[in-house]
């Protein structure tokens, strides 16, 4: 296993990447949280044993973090995003791996938007308890395949999920872990999520551009 402390412009990042990876999952965090966030990085380590590579990053500098207003500033954070996918195809043992992304929260926006702005290099996106409503408008330009994963007991964002699911152009699936609240902490939960996402990069990156 590969480790690597690294710099993304004005933000840092852990790469891990297995022998022989087969694809490359970024992960893009919610507000009020970082690339340490113990959720993430739980879904990251079971990725491994399937042959992706994952690589956890900031969204923001230490002083942006603090400006309340960044920390929603969807557009913000889907530049930085695409800050990232631009390091990893600069990166010569990087360069053509399949790239997905996972987004929590508020990430989950970012993660969504970003993949409309790059849709030959987004293969597939996750999102945990996310807020697609944030990236409504482009949601439609979204053609990665498109898990959404929502706790049962997290009814508003239940909700806001199921209206983002219809404006999703590509391949899409809603899928509820009953007694689960938002952050995933009920025993169990998170397992599911890790399975969930596994078997969606599984099944998705690798097939070559989603996009028409």
């Amino acid at each position: 296993m590969q480790e690597e402390q690294l710099q993304i412009g004005v933000v840092h990042g852990d790469l891990m990447l297995p022998a022989d990876a087969k694809g490359l999952v970024l992960f893009v965090h919610g507000s009020g949280s970082s690339r340490f966030s113990p959720r993430n990085r739980r879904v990251a380590t079971s990725l491994h044993p399937r042959g992706l590579g994952t690589l956890l990053f900031d969204l923001l500098a230490e002083d942006e973090a603090a400006d309340r207003r960044k920390v929603f500033d969807i557009a913000l954070l889907a530049a930085r995003v695409g800050q990232a996918l631009t390091w990893v195809d600069g990166r010569a043992d990087l360069t053509g791996l399949p790239l997905g992304l996972f987004g929590a929260s508020t990430g989950s926006a970012a993660a969504l938007r970003a993949a409309a702005e790059h849709p030959r290099r987004v293969g597939a996106v996750v999102s945990r308890g996310g807020r697609p409503d944030l990236a409504a408008e482009w949601l439609p330009r979204v053609h990665a395949p498109t898990l959404l994963i929502v706790g049962g007991d997290d009814r508003e964002v239940l909700e806001l999920n199921r209206a983002a699911l219809d404006l999703i152009a590509g391949p899409k699936r809603l899928q509820v872990v009953p007694g689960a609240t938002h952050l995933f902490e009920e025993p169990g939960t998170l397992d599911a999520v890790c399975r969930l996402a596994g078997t969606w990069f599984d099944s998705h990156l690798g097939q070559g551009p989603a996009a028409p």
